[in-house]
């Protein structure tokens, strides 16, 4: 991470890796599992089809292999991670699709199952806003007392029109409902933000920084759109593309909307991939590890950081 920025080690940016290292004192990483859900906008219960732009195989892990026990994939993923990063200690990922759509005296063991494991310290749970109640924050929040508990909260965007468009099945005030459900209870809150609908404005994109900096959140994941096979999305592409940003684009947004970021927010990723042979695009030409360096290079050649120019939240259109 380029250096002189006021973070751990003199980064520029927030890191959740820092922020595990100081917390557990080792290297740790995440054990990503299938646990066999699906969501509430795919099976008819708030809409079917799913949210346009998600195609789960385009990005879920070897080790998160739904045909085999949650125990056994935590075990396979821990041995991996052991001889590929050297890590110490595990929190597993409840990843693909909603994985808290279900009554709890189903998911209770499935978690359990998870932790078993002696060196997995904790869960981190993929899900959406309307597939959490009082039961199931009160659950987590009592394993919160022993384990490290992180709920990640799809968002992909803070505005309506666009949650709307790609079939996401609950507005913003849903997310921000439970979010405020889930805060003070000892449970970390993840929210994972899609940056580069093609229909939102460059302005539209930053005012995103300044919603999400002021919902309590502890981490946060950026994505930019992908435009993956077998979605209604990509179908939409290959009958009439339409324009993504470039990569030196992607790189300035978001070195100015983590100027615009709450500091105290962890920043679990700064961009994603997918499997090659189900992108459609955008196709740069640089893997994850490469744009990622692109936009630290970046602010330190503007000499900028996280939350330089963090300041009142503006309203959400």
């Amino acid at each position: 991470m380029a250096g002189s920025g006021p973070f751990a080690g003199g980064g520029r940016y927030n890191s959740y890796g820092a922020f595990l290292r100081e917390k557990f004192g080792c290297r740790v990483q995440k054990v990503a599992v299938d646990a066999g859900f699906t969501c509430p906008n795919r099976d008819g219960t708030v809409a079917v089809g799913g949210c346009t732009y998600c195609n789960n195989d385009s990005f879920r892990p070897s080790s998160a292999d739904r045909s085999l026990p949650v125990g056994r994939q935590v075990e396979n993923g821990i041995r991996h991670l052991r001889r590929r990063c050297r890590a110490e200690k595990f929190i597993v990922y409840f990843q693909p699709f909603s994985n808290t759509y279900a009554p709890l005296d189903v998911l209770g063991p499935l978690y359990e199952e998870a932790l078993a494991h002696e060196d997995v310290i904790g869960l981190s749970v993929g899900t959406r806003c309307d597939c959490v109640d009082e039961a199931k924050l009160g659950w987590f929040a009592e394993l919160a007392r022993r384990k490290f508990v992180t709920i990640e909260y799809g968002l992909e965007s803070v505005h309506d029109r666009t949650l709307e468009r790609i079939n996401r099945g609950h507005d913003f005030r849903c997310f921000a409902d439970a979010v405020s459900r889930t805060r003070d209870r000892g449970i970390f809150i993840c929210a994972h933000l899609i940056l580069g609908f093609p229909w939102e404005t460059r302005d539209e994109m930053l005012e995103s920084a300044q919603v999400v900096s002021r919902l309590g959140l502890n981490f946060l994941k950026l994505h930019h759109l992908h435009v993956a096979r077998n979605t209604p999305m990509g179908l939409e592409y290959q009958r009439q593309p339409f324009p993504l940003m470039s990569c030196a684009d992607y790189v300035d947004l978001v070195v100015c909307f983590l100027e615009l970021l709450n500091p105290a927010i962890s920043l679990e990723r700064l961009v994603a991939d997918v499997r090659e042979d189900l992108l459609l695009a955008p196709r740069w030409g640089k893997g994850k590890a490469g744009i990622q360096r692109a936009i630290e290079s970046e602010l330190a050649t503007r000499n900028t950081y996280q939350g330089r120019l963090y300041g009142p939240a503006i309203a959400v259109s």
